[in-house]
């Protein structure tokens, strides 16, 4: 084996290893110590209620509770002393009591009050509970106002039972649909596994650019250039598959992190657009630094300062707000359109609505072939 060949199986050991392993291992040591930002899962609590016998009323109120789909609740029916003692023990939540004569204090518009204890320590499954028996006896106390209105209008007292009755089980007329707007903006969680896939593809695509300035010292280039076909397909080559390494490593890294944090980025489809756009704009950064650098060292230095720079604004470590003329500037980054885009799909957007972070990544794309093609060729003579 030549020494040739030993320095070419280091280089694509390295960019195995720092391209996929090394981003991989700190989204598994931020998992272990960040965790997901997601909401904390509902726990299961236990709710010890008296109600009295035959009163449907009450036992709609206790029936309330049944109808939870958040998490679960576990309903006992005790007597009324039982009921603050279970909780007091610790071996309920919750404690109920309604008071015996509810439903005919209901019907007739009187006042009616349920005894409700919290235990120890109540967290928010308790609170959300007590919000659902708060809604039905809203809903209960419509009869009170139903009667007081009837009376003052002369109602019948035969009828003003049926009425209170009635105004205590009708279902509304209006319902509310709980809904969520899209901010086109990642969770904490998704914002650092794009964040850390768009610095990384700088460094995986740059890796191209290493191999080439290495072929230019060793002497290959010249042995390629000498052979019958233009030289520009050399730089191509390397770009293409230097292209290729970073939509498959940015992949990998979303795909896995999504996992790991437990998070969702949207359509496949236009998830792949944006990082095919992506790769696409970071690897244009290739073709200036191949034709800056002279050597590996500079080259080197050269990927690591566009990549720190271009990631850190693009929020590869925590996110920056900016406005202004300096705003509009931080928009333009490739890594900052991304994370953009990003957060425009995992909100439910698809490919008509990532028209914006598109068109940035590929005019930085377009922007860094020309800046390319512009610059002198330093290298031309090594």
């Amino acid at each position: 084996m030549t020494a040739s060949d030993l320095r070419q199986r280091v280089r694509d050991r390295s960019v195995f290893i720092f391209g996929l392993v090394v981003p991989l291992a700190l989204m598994f040591v931020f998992n272990l110590t960040i965790g997901s930002t997601n909401d904390v899962a509902l726990t299961p609590i236990t709710v010890s209620v008296s109600v009295p016998a035959g009163d449907q009323l009450a036992a709609t109120l206790v029936a309330a509770l049944g109808q939870v789909d958040a998490f679960p609740i576990t309903v006992d029916e005790v007597s009324a002393d039982e009921a603050g003692a279970r909780v007091r023990a610790g071996k309920a939540q919750l404690a109920v009591v309604v008071p015996d004569g509810f439903g005919e204090a209901v019907r007739q518009g009187r006042p009616a009050v349920v005894d409700v204890t919290e235990g120890n320590g109540s967290k928010i499954e308790t609170q959300i509970a007590l919000s659902v028996m708060q809604g039905v006896l809203d809903h209960l106390s419509a009869s009170a106002v139903v009667v007081n209105a009837g009376v003052r209008s002369g109602v019948a007292q035969a009828r003003l039972g049926a009425l209170a009755e009635q105004a205590a089980t009708v279902m509304p007329t209006v319902n509310l649909t709980e809904g969520k707007a899209s901010s086109e903006q990642l969770s904490p969680s998704g914002a650092l596994v794009a964040g850390q896939a768009g610095l990384f593809l700088l460094f995986t695509v740059g890796f191209g650019v290493l191999g080439l300035v290495a072929e230019r010292e060793q002497g290959t280039m010249a042995r390629l250039r000498s052979m019958p076909m233009r030289p520009g397909l050399i730089v191509a080559a390397k770009g293409l598959v230097s292209y290729i390494l970073g939509v498959v490593a940015t992949t990998v890294l979303l795909t896995v992190g999504s996992r790991f944090f437990d998070v969702s980025f949207g359509s496949p489809a236009a998830v792949a657009v944006l990082v095919l756009c992506a790769v696409a704009a970071a690897t244009s950064l290739m073709f200036i630094i191949a034709r800056v650098a002279r050597t590996a060292e500079q080259a080197n230095v050269a990927q690591s300062i566009l990549a720190l720079v271009l990631g850190v604004a693009g929020g590869a470590f925590f996110p920056l707000g900016a406005t202004g003329l300096a705003g509009r500037v931080l928009d333009l980054n490739p890594i900052a359109a991304f994370t953009r885009g990003l957060g425009i799909t995992s909100g439910g957007g698809g490919l008509a609505d990532i028209g914006a972070p598109v068109a940035i990544m590929l005019g930085f794309a377009v922007f860094g072939l020309a800046v390319s093609r512009l610059v002198p060729d330093r290298g031309r003579d090594l």
